[in-house]
């Protein structure tokens, strides 16, 4: 096997948006497109807890999108456009997008 024969995830890192909830309006879209990539197994939707003394979170929301393997993943990215598109249009605080190995599952 090798490296790319391995299990991938797309992760979509989101810094705080300069609107939270416009974001959040928009945010259901962002994962309808998501889950309509091919060869996704698994999605993964998450927010950062706010931190207790009310300073800024080092992220806003994290989302996981799991592919069987790398040429999976690159796949669904070709065909990523709207979710991307929709992605920058309201992750107002940016985000950066990863691919990365799946080295552990519990």
């Amino acid at each position: 096997m090798t490296d790319q024969d391995k299990p991938t995830k797309i992760t979509f890192v989101y810094s705080n948006p300069t609107d939270p909830d416009a974001f959040e309006v928009a945010y259901p879209e962002q994962l309808a497109l998501a889950r309509k990539l091919p060869g996704l197994t698994r999605l993964q939707a998450s927010k950062v807890w706010p931190k207790e003394d009310g300073s800024p979170t080092p992220a806003y929301r994290f989302l996981d999108l799991y592919f069987a393997d790398y040429a999976s993943a690159s796949a669904a990215a070709a065909q990523a456009g709207p979710l991307v598109a929709a992605t920058r249009e309201h992750a107002t605080g940016g985000v950066a997008i990863a691919f990365a190995e799946v080295l552990d599952e519990a």
